[in-house]
This record gives C-alpha cells, structure tokens and sequence, in this order.
C-alpha cells in the first residue's frame, strides 16, 4: 500500500503539532524542512533576555523530536526556496522533494519598515533566535560596562520598546523587573535604567480585553515604564530615537516590535494571498488554487466573526489540529471540517511574580496568574521534551 507523502515546511509551533498529529497514521510518510536544526519557543522570549531562562529552555532539536516518533516522521535541514504546485515539488537549496500533500507552516518576521530611517541599522527584532541572542549579550554587556563605571560616574541606560502589542509590553515589564531585581541583589550604587514603551495607538494592547490593558498598564508604570501612546518612531540614529511630533529620546537600544509580516518564503510563492500579503485560505485552511496544500499559523490570517483572530501560539496549535484532520479527512475521502478557531484565553507575563490573565472570560491577576503561565509554558515544554528525549534514546542507542 502506498504512503501518503506529506510535507511540513516550518518547526513552529503550528509544524511541530502538525507533525504530532499527522505521524498518529502509520500510512503517513511525513517530511520536517526547516532552515534551523531547532523549534524557538517565541512566546518564552522575554525571559531568555531578562536571564530567566537560557538558550537550552527556549529550543527544542528537531532531529532528536522527528526521531522520537516511529519510521514515519523525517527532519531535514534545508532551506525551502520556492514550491512548485503544479508538479507537486518542494524546492529546497539542495534538492527538490515530491509531495501528496503539503502544509506551510513558515511563520512570520519582524517587519522593519523600509520609511523609518536607521530601523533596520540599530533596532532589534526579536523573533528570530539569533537576534534575540545578539540582543540579550550587548544588553548584558551594557550592564556590566555600567557596574564597572559605578563610583565614577552613573550614565543611565535608556532602553525603548517600541509597539504596544503583546511582545512589546511583555518585553518592556520583564526588562524593567529584571533590572530592578538585578541591581537590588547586588546593591550597585549605579541604579539608572529607563525603558520607555513607544504605542502608535491610543492605548497599549489593542483589540485585547479592557481589563487586561488595564492590569497591564498599571504593571508597567509600577515597574517605571515609561508609555509613550499616540507616538511612532519616525528616525533611528546610533544614540537617539525620534518620534512622530518631533519629540527625541536618547537611546542605548531599542527593541522593534511594532508589526510582523509574512516570511520572505511567502514572497516568492506563486499562489493567492490577502491583501496583506500572507497567504489566502478557505474556512478549512486550505490554499485557494490547491486542495492539497494548506497553511497555518502566522503566515497566514483568518477571522472569526468578522475580527482576525490574534495570530498566537494557542492559535498555530488550532490550526495545526484542524489542519491534520481535514488532511486525513480527504486521504479517507471524507467531508472537511470547517474551522472555528477561538481565543481560548490569554496569559500575559508581567516581570517576575506577576502575570495578568484572561482564561474562558474570567480575569485576574497577580502571582496566581504568572504561575498559571508558568504551568502552561512548561506543559508546553514537556510534551515536547519527552519526544525528543525518546529520538535521543533511538539515536544513540539503535
């Protein structure tokens, strides 16, 4: 009997629980393609800079995850540089690989936009590891060079986050608790640090729950972030920010995070996409030119009600889901089910010890709802860990 060859581009979290529930059918033959050898838990991001998690907590290796399922499931580390739907080929920079079915899972990047001078010279991004990385070692290096001038003199570091989303407040509030707690433990003379969080709108978290920007703005002023709403960074230069009205700011660093948009793989498909430019689906997440091929998660967008859903990891793992049935749903020749993706709640990390929740309309706030988070990263976690502690297993002992 012939397998069903499927495959995944993208190690997200829409891929990697695609791939979970795809791989629960021996007859599917399953391909991972992925630029990066890794899974990059996005949504832990704040605590690998503020040093509450490392690099190990925040990544997941795909050979040994891919290995921890039985013969069906295969990770390769390769680029994807195009598709070729009419003859069903995915084009990597090595080679080309035949498909039945396909599911684009590549995610989204920071959008650096191109009529903001210097964004792109002296701001970091943040979804991408190795900018957070890069990001996370100057950071710590400007602290250091600051303890090493302590008694000399007391330069304050000047820290802008600019977008008022979710990535935006989560990272501003972590920073500013890490910091205080930093320089407390340590008693240094030098205790200067201000953050200042740039919102284009009105207010902070746009589109989210009343209570939660409520919560979240009163978090943030205790921990002496500075928001700025109704601004837009306009001008970048090494040492200053300037802001739409022409108010200027000095700045050490600045972390972008006014916007995402889709990644450059979606670029160069030749297939139907929004006006935004992510990638267009039918109500069963399929492509509109091909019933074979589907995409889920951030690259690309759906609505609910009329609203566009919020593209979190909650809602990648939806998709994922109802993605894996329709496919094996149409192997089966059965009918499709349409999906009806929810916001099942939103968690909402606050600097250490705090957290503000909003879970199946019921809000609170506080320690109760930061280790509720806690509880959900690290089920997250595991799931994850126990498969790829099964591949090492395979690997090293087969």
């Amino acid at each position: 009997m012939n397998k069903n060859k499927i495959i995944v581009i993208g190690g997200g979290y829409g891929g990697l629980r695609t791939v979970e529930r795809l791989a629960k059918n021996p007859q599917n033959e399953i391909l991972l393609l992925d630029k990066n050898p890794y899974h990059f838990a996005q949504t832990d991001v704040y605590d690998l800079i503020a040093n509450e998690n490392d690099f190990a907590q925040v990544t997941v290796d795909l050979f040994t995850f891919c290995s921890g399922f039985e013969s069906n499931v295969t990770f390769v580390k390769q680029e994807v540089k195009n598709i070729d739907f009419k003859n069903r080929k995915v084009i990597t920079s090595v080679q080309r690989y035949g498909y039945d079915y396909l599911v684009i899972a590549v995610g989204a990047r920071t959008k650096f936009r191109a009529d903001v001078t210097g964004l792109r010279e002296y701001a970091y991004g943040v979804k991408a590891l190795h900018r957070a990385m890069y990001f996370k070692q100057k950071f710590e290096m400007s602290l250091f060079k600051r303890v090493e001038e302590s008694g000399t003199s007391c330069k304050p570091i000047n820290i802008i986050v600019a977008g008022g989303g979710l990535s935006g407040v989560e990272i501003a509030a972590q920073m500013a608790s890490f910091s205080k707690d930093f320089y407390r433990k340590n008693n240094f003379i030098c205790r200067k640090l201000n953050i200042v969080l740039i919102n284009s709108g009105k207010h902070i978290l746009q589109g989210l729950d009343e209570e939660l920007i409520q919560k979240s703005d009163q978090r943030l002023k205790k921990l002496d972030v500075v928001i700025k709403n109704e601004r837009k960074v306009v001008e970048i230069t090494k040492e200053r920010a300037k802001l739409s009205g022409g108010e200027e700011l000095p700045m050490d660093f600045m972390i972008f995070a006014g916007g995402i948009e889709p990644n450059g793989l979606v670029h160069e498909l030749l297939i139907d996409k929004n006006e935004m430019g992510y990638i267009a689906t039918n109500s069963y997440l399929q492509t509109q030119s091909h019933d074979n091929v589907f995409a889920i998660g951030d690259c690309t967008t759906i609505y609910n009600d009329g609203k566009i859903v919020a593209p979190t990891a909650d809602t990648a793992e939806q998709m994922a889901d109802i993605c894996a049935k329709n496919i094996n749903s149409l192997i089966e020749k059965k009918p499709l089910r349409a999906h009806k993706i929810k916001s099942r709640g939103i968690l909402i990390a606050l600097g250490r010890g705090y957290a503000a929740a909003k879970i199946f309309g019921f809000g609170f706030s506080g320690y109760f709802a930061y280790i509720m988070k806690k509880i959900v990263e690290r089920v997250y976690e595991k799931r994850l860990e126990m498969r790829s502690r099964k591949g090492c297993k395979k690997i090293f002992c087969d």
